[in-house]
This record gives C-alpha cells, sequence and structure tokens, in this order.
C-alpha cells in the first residue's frame, strides 16, 4: 500500500493528515498517511530507509529549509524560493523538492486584492516567508520582511512607523505567533495604524480566527487565515505526487 506523510517537528495538530486521509477515503484509494515527528533532520534518511512504499512527503515547520540538503533534486521554482514544502520520492528512492505554498498562497489571496495593494509586510524570515515573497513578486506586489531584529534582508518590528505601515497595504503573518493553544499571541505589529484599506493575511489556521486577525478586523481591516491556502498547496502536491509530468 502506497504511504504518503508530513514531515516536520511537533506536528501532532497536522492539517495534513486528516485532510490525506479524508481524501483517500473519499476516492477509495488504497494509501496511509503519517505523520513523521522529528527532532532531528538527519533522521529524515532512517525514515526513508525504514519506509520503503513512501511515495511522497509534505514537509512543515522548520524544516523548509533544512531538508534541502538531503534531496537528489530540486524543482525550479523550489530552487528560487530556497524552500521545500513537498517531496516526490522515485521508485529508486531519489527524492525531488518542490514547493508548493507559493502557489496556494497566490491563489488564496488574489480575490482580496485591489489596485491599491502594491506594498506588503512579509512578518518572519522561514521557510514559508520565502514563499511568500516569491508568490507577491509574481503578482507584482512590492514586499518587505519584518523580523524581531533588524539585519540585511529585514527591517524589526520597533521600525514599523505610521508611514511604513500606510504605505504597505498587505500584511502576511508567517510566523507561529497566535497558533492554538497559545491563541492570545500576535507579532509586534502597530495594531492601532492598521486600516480598512489594508489585507492582513495569516498563515495560521487554527484558530481560524487569530488575535491579529481579530484586532485588525476591528480596524475595518480585511482579514484571511490560512486554511485555503493550505487547501490548495495540498492539492497541488497531489498531483505532483501522482503525474508523471514532474
Amino acid at each position: 500500500m502506497d504511504k504518503y506523510g508530513l514531515l516536520g517537528m511537533n506536528i501532532s495538530y497536522s492539517f495534513s493528515r486528516s485532510y490525506f486521509s479524508k481524501k483517500f477515503e473519499q476516492l477509495g484509494i488504497k494509501a496511509s498517511y503519517e505523520n513523521f515527528d522529528l527532532q532531528e533532520i538527519y533522521k529524515i534518511r532512517e525514515v526513508i530507509e525504514n519506509n520503503k512504499d513512501l511515495k511522497g512527503l509534505n514537509v512543515t515547520i522548520p524544516y523548509k529549509e533544512q531538508i534541502i540538503p538531503f534531496l537528489n533534486e530540486l524543482d525550479r521554482t523550489a530552487a528560487e524560493i530556497g524552500a521545500v514544502n513537498t517531496i516526490k520520492i522515485s521508485e529508486n528512492g531519489a527524492l525531488k523538492g518542490f514547493n508548493t505554498d507559493s502557489f496556494g498562497f497566490v491563489e488564496s489571496i488574489k480575490p482580496y486584492l485591489k489596485n491599491h495593494h502594491k506594498k506588503a509586510l512579509i512578518l518572519g524570515t522561514g521557510g514559508a516567508s520565502k514563499a511568500v515573497a516569491y508568490g507577491l513578486k509574481s503578482l507584482d506586489i512590492e514586499y518587505q520582511y519584518v523580523s524581531r531584529r533588524t539585519s540585511e534582508m529585514s527591517i524589526s518590528y520597533e521600525q514599523l512607523s505610521e508611514e511604513i505601515m500606510q504605505e504597505h497595504q498587505v500584511i502576511v503573518n508567517c510566523t507561529p505567533l497566535g497558533t492554538s493553544p497559545k491563541t492570545a499571541e500576535y507579532p509586534a505589529v502597530p495594531v492601532e495604524l492598521i486600516s480598512e484599506r489594508q489585507v492582513v493575511f495569516d498563515l495560521i489556521y487554527n484558530p481560524s480566527e487569530t488575535r491579529l486577525m481579530q484586532l485588525a478586523s476591528e480596524k475595518g481591516a480585511t482579514v484571511v487565515n490560512g486554511l485555503r491556502m493550505l487547501e490548495l498547496q495540498a492539492e497541488r502536491a497531489w498531483e505532483i505526487w501522482n503525474s508523471p509530468l514532474f
């Protein structure tokens, strides 16, 4: 029986296992989906060695970047993004990395974008934020990374002035802050400066409305969670695993 799975750390909450298990049941597909909860990325070798019927993997926090050295090949888009969230395993055991996060993000934010949405703030600098940046670039939206510390690629939350907040009409949270059970947390964005002209997109899907989304909604902003993005990236992953074109 074919096997698929999710690679990550502390992933008992996983969307993917329930999503694909339900999909297999609905389609009458004899396959299984397991969580591979690894505390160290190098143990991916044991997962591959001990699961010869494994056909594909999803990859989540914190391994979307760390997994790359363990792969045999990278899809062009994944190489450009610098992060992988989908792995296809060939019959000879070779691992090829893809990124479907960017596709999921673009298709799920498109319906909410208006002409004035020209610049975005990306909260966080991990693997998910790289996929978001790639997606924003494809939409001709300029972006600025925001992190806890200033760096060559990012400004700090303390630098988010009124001018910067007004200039950037899209805010995308790529941090885990606010994920259940720590639902009171949210990135240190000056929410009092958020307006009804902004779209606040939170990649978190559990809870369905994060604290950041609640506060932004109170200011009149359009708020979106990450559930549709997850569904879209999962469907694209399924296409990759089962199509000879990839």
